[in-house]
């Protein structure tokens, strides 16, 4: 009889090929130094301390060595078992994420609905374990689930002239962060079926975007964090080297 380990599986695929032109910096912005470190370390530091049970880690071709040695060896991160070249788009970097996953557990005896992945963009470096653990519970109970918050300001739709056309309520409207979880057999069918016709991966922006267009499954909303913000323009790296020296100063205090 295999163990519950065995029968529940979770894999976390962390996107850090994008170019990040809107930074703004000649690094790209997921290289970038927080705290002394490259900024996808945290995300990958993350997962390594959670109940994740293995790594996948995709960047640009060119990166895929650097990464190997100088983040996932040199900081012992034993949990990333591939690193990958990404595609053009997020989303073609989320499917190279997901075929490396069925490479790694090609051989492993485990049942359809018993894997799981969350899908995570390695320039939201203060994800926490509540949100891990709560990613893969969202995953496990309803197939399909993604972090986000309330949104804190009033949102307009506009016309073609950019005149306001429509106020949608603002307790019905999320901002939409990551991980993005999933059954493995749903986002990867969902994938799969995407990259079968070029008009189906016009306006996609995101991973539950995917399944809701190219299955029947409802994707359930779970609470983030403020703070698990995306950077991605200058502004944004002096909010995170505060939130930074803050946990820092926490951690000190403890």
């Amino acid at each position: 009889m295999r163990s519950e380990r065995n029968e529940r599986r979770t894999a976390a695929v962390v996107l850090a090929a994008g170019q990040g032109k809107r930074m703004e910096s000649p690094i790209q912005k997921q290289f970038m130094l927080l705290g002394g470190r490259p900024m996808v370390y945290y995300s990958l530091k993350a997962f390594e301390d959670s109940e994740v049970d293995d790594v996948i880690l995709v960047t640009g071709k060119d990166d895929v060595d650097y990464c190997a040695e100088n983040i996932v060896r040199q900081f012992s991160l034993s949990k990333v078992r591939a690193v990958v070249p990404g595609g053009k788009e997020r989303y073609h970097s989320v499917y190279e994420g997901l075929k490396a996953i069925e490479r790694l557990y090609r051989n492993e005896m485990i049942p359809d609905t018993g894997l799981s992945v969350l899908i995570h963009d390695g320039a939201r470096p203060f994800l926490n374990q509540r949100i891990i653990n709560a990613s893969v519970a969202g995953a496990q109970k309803y197939r399909a689930c993604v972090v986000g918050m309330p949104v804190k300001d009033t949102i307009k739709l506009t016309d073609e002239n950019g005149f306001c056309k429509e106020t949608p309520d603002r307790r019905n409207l999320w901002m939409i962060q990551t991980p993005q979880a999933f059954e493995y057999k749903l986002v990867r069918e969902a994938y799969d079926r995407m990259f079968s016709r070029e008009e189906y991966q016009r306006g996609v922006t995101d991973d539950a975007m995917v399944v809701e267009k190219m299955t029947d499954t409802k994707v359930r909303i779970i609470q983030g964090d403020y703070r698990n913000i995306k950077l991605t323009t200058p502004e944004d790296m002096i909010l995170a080297r505060a939130f930074f020296q803050e946990e820092q100063s926490r951690l000190g205090r403890e």
